[in-house]
């Protein structure tokens, strides 16, 4: 296939090597679901210590001295299936840990760290690297935000750029003082640049610099301009309204389809999903009359985790049960023990994360419960559309993109795939759950809004068809 451009991704993370959320899954997926409709991606991003056993597979295509208080190099090839390119600079990255933080919380030079990956990734862009340049600059989140604004200030070498914001909660924050240290141009530390609220914002210095913004939901390029949402960064946004577009991701359907599972099914014979169930509760030792809901979720208030311990009591006092998976807040871990504790034989909780475990589960569930505060676009909507586990979601972000309400409207029509409930407090999330229960109990309408669900696309076909598009009309 003839190719239409190239693209260099810049990202902290990137699935198979290094994961702490979807932004991972998102970096990792991109690259083969563009290469199928002819453009060509390479991926940099930090080798981190878990990352430097790989880096003797790889070659040298880059060296700089003095990179943010330490010599740095590149180090390029193929890590299963990806053009990978890491960046091997130990003085930043090579450290007992997680990507952001360690033992004692962030680590203390995170804007720094970031820099260096932006720093890196602006001149690979702008220069070209071991006889291939590419014609976009696409940076990810904040911890690539600095990359546009390098890019823009340092003159863009014929480079066009694109931010996606996968979660704007997350800015990238910096003191004022830092700003010569992190190599920007003084004059412009004002509102209408790089100054944000007296200090520095790598999110906000790739959100007036890049050429194009993407959010990962259309509907969520559409909240972010609401203070609600747009925690501090709406008028930035809303500036650039012209630019921003929302484009909803993918889930890899080779990974996360029930065909593949150990207990197989399908959209024509969903009896392998009951088979998932009854071996499910028959380990968890599990009775439920009425439907089976899963979480798979970070516990946090922002997924509405702080809902459960008040509405599933009335859920479980009609028939329903609840299988959780997931970690996080040390009180909402704790609300989740307790609801275990109370309802012995009807809830079943796991503290941590297991990948095996959460296909598990949604092979196994009737339902996942999604009652997210904010959801930029969500994966875990998507598995469950994938498996058949009806998807209960407030509607926000993705999730009201990607799931049709079970309205008298839909359910006549025949095309409901799940529940979705506003506003997003006890009421709403409890009388959704009542409704989960009503629906469950009508077989015939259960069984067709699950066959609904199945049918949804959710693969990265047309998310990639989308870039593409976006990334054809920034060359023209």
């Amino acid at each position: 296939m003839q190719v239409r451009g190239r693209v260099l991704s810049v990202a902290s993370e990137c699935v198979p090597l290094i994961k702490t959320g979807g932004l991972a899954d998102v970096v990792g997926a991109l690259p083969g679901a563009l290469a199928k409709v002819g453009w060509d991606m390479r991926v940099l991003m930090p080798a981190y210590r878990a990352l430097r056993a790989r880096l003797d597979d790889l070659d040298e295509v880059w060296f700089e001295q003095n990179l943010f208080g330490g010599d740095a190099r590149v180090m390029a090839g193929e890590i299963d299936g990806l053009q990978v390119m890491l960046l091997d600079a130990p003085h930043l990255y090579d450290r007992e840990g997680g990507p952001y933080s360690g033992p004692g919380g962030d680590w203390f030079d995170n804007a720094r760290r970031f820099a260096a990956l932006s720093w890196v990734a602006a001149r690979m862009a702008r220069d070209g690297i071991d006889g291939w340049k590419p014609d976009i600059l696409h940076a990810h989140d904040w911890q690539a935000g600095f990359a546009s604004a390098y890019l823009y200030y340092g003159g863009s070498g014929g480079v066009a750029s694109v931010l996606t914001i996968h979660n704007i909660a997350f800015q990238g924050w910096a003191p004022a003082q830092a700003l010569v240290d992190l190599r920007l141009p003084p004059d412009q530390f004002y509102p209408g640049a790089l100054e944000y609220y007296g200090g520095l914002s790598s999110l906000k210095a790739g959100l007036v610099c890049a050429d194009r913004i993407t959010t990962v939901s259309p509907n969520y390029a559409a909240e972010l301009m609401r203070p609600e949402f747009g925690m501090g960064m709406e008028g930035v946004i809303a500036q650039r309204a012209s630019v921003v577009s929302g484009i909803l991701n993918g889930v890899d359907t080779g990974v996360w389809s029930p065909a593949v599972e150990p207990m197989p099914y399908s959209v024509k014979s969903l009896k392998g999903k009951a088979a998932n169930r009854a071996a499910f509760c028959a380990e968890m030792g599990l009775d439920v009359p009425g439907p089976l809901a899963v979480l798979v979720s970070r516990l946090t208030d922002q997924k509405g985790i702080d809902l459960l311990e008040t509405c599933i009591p009335d859920f479980i006092a009609g028939g329903g049960g609840l299988a959780v998976l997931g970690s996080g807040d040390a009180l909402l871990e704790a609300a989740m023990r307790r609801l275990e504790a109370r309802f012995p034989g009807r809830v079943s909780v796991r503290i941590g994360y297991d990948e095996a475990y959460s296909h598990r589960l949604f092979a196994a569930g009737d339902a996942v419960l999604v009652p997210s505060r904010f959801e930029p676009c969500g994966l875990t909507q998507m598995y469950g559309l994938a498996y058949g586990t009806v998807p209960l979601v407030s509607s926000v972000g993705g999730l009201a993109d990607t799931v049709i309400h079970a309205s008298p409207a839909a359910l006549t029509a025949g095309v409901a795939t799940g529940i979705v409930f506003h506003p997003v407090d006890a009421t709403g999330f409890g009388l959704a759950l009542r409704q989960l229960v009503q629906l469950y109990a009508s077989k015939a309408q259960w069984a067709q809004v699950q066959k609904n669900a199945m049918k949804q696309p959710v693969g990265w076909e047309a998310s990639a068809a989308a870039y593409a598009a976006l990334y054809a009309e920034m060359l023209a």
